[in-house]
């Protein structure tokens, strides 16, 4: 069932620090337009559905934005410039590489006997943090990386559209890489209770409502010249590339990134309208810290640079 995405906007609130943000993914991409800059907008992380007005409780799920954060490192390295939409408190990249560690374990004091020793970092850590920390002051320094955060799924919509929209100026230089696990279901605010609800009333019953499936709306409208990645994640492999098909047929954008949830991290078919690529690591690949991500995102900038040139050979003629 598709729902009507015409009125949808005008019903979601303006969320907090939204022009604030907004200002910024604008003054971003102009920056890279008069730099002639190719820019990537990457969504990263789930997105939270409140149950209440002044919310208590919402619903989640499960994405910790490890395919997005680790994308935006090699978009980076490769040149791109990058709008990181992300989940706030998810993975960002180069910090990432130590979010299984507590901060206060990498750190110590210089001489233990003195609080007022300098702090360092611990031996056994200090070159992976040395590697790190170069490759995010270089990328900062450059000003090629935009991290705008956001949590619910309303913060999550404006800003996407605010940074489509934006990248529309660029035309065939934008590329949308669309990760994020975005809920598919939502409770509209003229229906949400203001207070916490109260389990001393009993059994919870509520109605969610479909979110309106905005992939149309961005490839045809919003950012028509930009190349368009998506993602479809199934439990059932027999359903997979018969789904991501569906999903470029309807929408008509480039590409879909499909897989399987179990095999994620080692495995993806890279869908088109023409054909189908699997992209894999060996198990030792995988045990020698390789990341899918390494080999998906170069065989994006391939696509984008044809799908460039095509774009340029049809205005000269």
């Amino acid at each position: 069932m598709e729902v009507d995405c015409s009125n949808f906007f005008q019903q979601l609130p303006i969320p907090d620090k939204f022009n604030e943000k907004n200002d910024k993914i604008c003054a971003f991409v102009n920056q890279h337009k008069e730099a002639g800059s190719k820019v990537v907008l990457i969504t990263s992380g789930g997105t939270t559905v409140p149950l209440e007005s002044r919310t208590v409780r919402y619903i989640d799920n499960f994405s910790q934005g490890t395919r997005g954060s680790a994308s935006a490192e090699n978009f980076l390295h490769h040149g791109y410039a990058v709008i990181f939409l992300y989940r706030n408190r998810s993975l960002e990249p180069f910090s990432r590489h130590f979010s299984r560690l507590n901060l206060l374990d990498i750190l110590e004091l210089a001489d233990d006997s003195s609080a007022t020793q300098p702090i360092i970092v611990r031996r056994e850590y200090e070159g992976k943090m040395k590697t790190m920390l170069l490759k995010y002051k270089k990328v900062m320094k450059s000003g090629r990386l935009l991290s705008i955060d956001f949590t619910t799924l309303n913060e999550y919509l404006h800003l996407l559209r605010a940074s489509v929209l934006s990248l529309r100026q660029i035309r065939q230089s934008a590329m949308v890489y669309l990760a994020a696990a975005v809920s598919d279901f939502y409770i509209p605010k003229d229906q949400m209770p203001e207070h916490k609800i109260q389990s001393a009333d009993g059994p919870l019953h509520f109605s969610l409502q479909l979110v309106p499936k905005l992939l149309g709306p961005l490839v045809m409208e919003w950012a028509p010249d930009a190349y368009v990645i998506s993602f479809k994640l199934e439990t059932d492999k027999n359903l997979l590339i018969r789904k991501a098909q569906e999903a470029l047929k309807k929408y008509r954008h480039q590409l879909v990134i499909a897989n399987v949830l179990e095999t994620r991290k080692q495995t993806v078919v890279i869908v088109t309208n023409e054909n189908n690529k699997t992209i894999s690591l060996t198990n030792e690949q995988l045990l020698d810290g390789v990341e899918i991500e390494e080999h998906i995102v170069p065989e994006l900038l391939v696509r984008h640079q044809q799908m460039m040139a095509e774009k340029c050979n049809e205005t000269n003629f």
